[in-house]
């Protein structure tokens, strides 16, 4: 009975050598949970090694330093390759296709949460934890995910995609606290140096710009692209550009092109190699489409309080939403299509990025803004 009990108290933690996943161990230890650490090394950046004769980056090192002041075993998972081929991959391919990615969302249920569950049964731990704020409960036979506790801090919309199986098995501590809290508490804990620790908000995988990146990892992207026209949205010529992958939705700065008032991004045309400019205010909607939806409530989708946010850290707009008949299938694959409508304006949509649902603080579902050329078609659908 006691080797059950302790085998239901065992957790892998996510470790990353930073503030969270550090007062994750700590609050687990606290709370009788055998805890085990796993430090995936994903993507070699030069600045997170102090020293050249480093062998393993400056984080890994810390996670390791950590572990074995806490005295728990830790183990390091080298995903470097698949790492590339499936969240790296689909990256470059997304910009090449004409939209903007977001990373997170793809490496949560495709990469990051499936080495973690392997590595759980590998070392038989029912548990995994991170420092993600956010939380999960069971609720009708479902795990259900809210929103963490600190609205700057919350990280659902990374994890629509995080599936029953991964997600009836973690523990998120930190989702009812807010950063400071986080902080103090590790200060309290004797871990002053680690609780004044920085921390990063970027693409893990991206020293600088996307762009150089871009053409580090495509080094014939410039010939293979070529150059594009700036259009209007009336069509017209307007100028010359260096291809569109190096632009997004809503870039007003470094264009490239001076046309004597600010001038927005208003859509990618990838087939064309156009970029259309325009006004903010023609970055302006009150529809948008999305596609591939996986809907934790479907029901809950007429709901009257329901909300969407069309990026990280926007604001939850309120909506409704219907599915569609799929009108244009050269432009969108599949007949899982949905129209969206907005409440209160929305502005700059942005193919490529998650459109995340909410009821309260609910998260009741997920789908990708896709391609929204022909929208006005699907508004005069019945």
């Amino acid at each position: 009975m006691k080797d059950m009990e302790q085998t239901q108290k065992k957790v892998l933690v996510g470790m990353s050598g930073g503030i969270d996943s550090s007062a994750v161990c700590l609050m687990l230890l606290a709370e009788g949970y055998e805890v085990v650490g796993l430090t995936m090394r994903v993507w070699d950046l030069p600045r997170q090694f102090s020293s050249p004769e480093q062998e393993q980056p400056d984080f890994v090192l810390e996670a390791k330093d950590l572990a074995a002041r806490l005295g728990i075993p830790h183990y390091v998972a080298d995903e470097r390759v698949d790492f590339k081929d499936m969240v790296v991959r689909n990256f470059i391919e997304e910009y090449l296709d004409g939209r903007t990615p977001n990373p997170c969302v793809i490496c949560n249920p495709m990469f990051k949460f499936r080495v973690l569950a392997e590595w759980a049964d590998r070392l038989g731990c029912n548990h995994i934890a991170t420092g993600h704020y956010v939380r999960v409960r069971e609720e009708g036979g479902r795990y259900v995910l809210h929103c963490g506790v600190d609205a700057k801090k919350d990280q659902s919309y990374f994890l629509w995609r995080v599936g029953q199986d991964i997600l009836s098995r973690c523990l998120f501590p930190l989702g009812g606290l807010r950063k400071e809290e986080v902080r103090g508490y590790l200060e309290r804990a004797g871990f002053e140096m680690k609780a004044r620790g920085g921390e990063s908000m970027e693409v893990c995988f991206i020293d600088k710009d996307y762009r150089d990146f871009l053409r580090e990892q495509v080094p014939d992207l410039d010939s293979r692209v070529g150059e594009g026209k700036f259009v209007d949205v009336q069509g017209r010529t307007l100028g010359t550009h260096r291809g569109f992958p190096y632009f997004t939705v809503g870039q007003r700065k470094g264009l490239g092109i001076a046309l004597g008032q600010p001038a927005y991004v208003l859509r990618l045309n990838a087939r064309k190699n156009t970029v259309m400019l325009g006004r903010a205010e023609d970055l302006d909607a009150w529809h948008m489409l999305v596609s591939g939806g996986r809907m934790a409530d479907e029901a809950a989708l007429s709901d009257g309080n329901l909300a969407v946010r069309i990026r990280y850290r926007s604001q939850p707009l309120p909506c409704s939403v219907r599915r569609v008949r799929n009108l244009f299938p050269d432009e969108v694959a599949g007949d899982d299509l949905w129209l969206v409508h907005f409440k209160e304006k929305a502005s700059a949509v942005t193919p490529g990025q998650s459109a995340v649902f909410y009821v309260g603080d609910r998260l009741v579902g997920g789908a990708t803004i896709c391609s929204q050329r022909g929208l006005q078609a699907y508004l005069l659908e019945p």
